[in-house]
């Protein structure tokens, strides 16, 4: 089996349409999404009405919630409220019930699939560090758990009690070790690469190949100037930040 997994596609629809071209090229057997369809950006209703269609698994994100009601904004930075607000009201009905029925996890063999948090999936708890991964891969039996929230690609392996941490492009996975992999952000990259990002997991293979693509992140930070959202948003897409 070849998966795309896709996450924090944050309604850029630029960057959604790029990494499913890329995606189409591949051919995977199923594409799978980490949650945050909406948030930031400036086409919600079109991001979900492109990917719900083509996604085998889909697991929520804290703006998805934060958008349909069932998460506080009490957290987020004033930016990233402002967005949620106007997600809100923006979303159309069928939409916003896809999102408001969204599970916290889902599962495919030999992998779990979370937004943030495989030991808290409700906590949207940050893993930026081996400590933080080490306590976060006790809480999966998988071989392998796949994250996002951080928009920040890379991988933690751990080998007995060792825990590792690489940025490789290309990973080969090795027998009886464990894998917490963060698979990047589609549309709001914050690695200081402004390029979409998106991973290809080759089970058979045994290959997790991080993917980057160029895409007009010009024409996405028009939209969210001409929605009346925060022009910080829209700068912030041409840092990767």
């Amino acid at each position: 089996m070849r998966c795309a997994v896709l996450s924090d596609i944050h309604g850029n629809l630029e960057a959604l349409e790029a990494v499913l071209a890329d995606v189409a090229a591949l051919r995977p057997d199923r594409i799978v999404c980490l949650g945050d369809f909406v948030g930031y950006g400036a086409s919600p209703n079109e991001c979900i009405a492109r990917l719900r269609p083509l996604v085998a698994e889909a697991v929520a994100g804290n703006h998805d919630l934060a958008a349909c009601g069932r998460l506080r904004l009490g957290y987020f930075n004033d930016a990233a409220a402002e967005a949620a607000r106007w997600t809100d009201v923006s979303l159309t009905p069928e939409h916003r019930a896809y999102l408001h029925a969204l599970p916290y996890e889902a599962r495919l063999p030999g992998a779990r699939l979370v937004h943030a948090s495989p030991a808290a999936p409700t906590g949207w708890h940050y893993v930026l560090s081996t400590r933080d991964a080490e306590e976060e891969m006790a809480a999966f039996d998988e071989p392998l758990c796949f994250i996002g929230h951080s928009h920040y690609p890379g991988l933690f392996e751990k080998d007995g009690r060792t825990v590792r941490y690489t940025r490789d492009a290309e990973v080969a996975m090795r027998p009886g070790r464990k894998y917490l992999v963060n698979v990047g952000s589609v549309g709001q990259p914050r690695d200081g690469d402004p390029r979409a990002a998106w991973l290809l997991w080759d089970e058979a293979g045994r290959r997790l190949v991080h993917r980057r693509l160029v895409y007009d992140v010009e024409a996405a930070g028009r939209r969210i100037i001409e929605a009346g959202l925060p022009r910080f948003l829209a700068d912030r897409l041409q840092w990767g930040e």
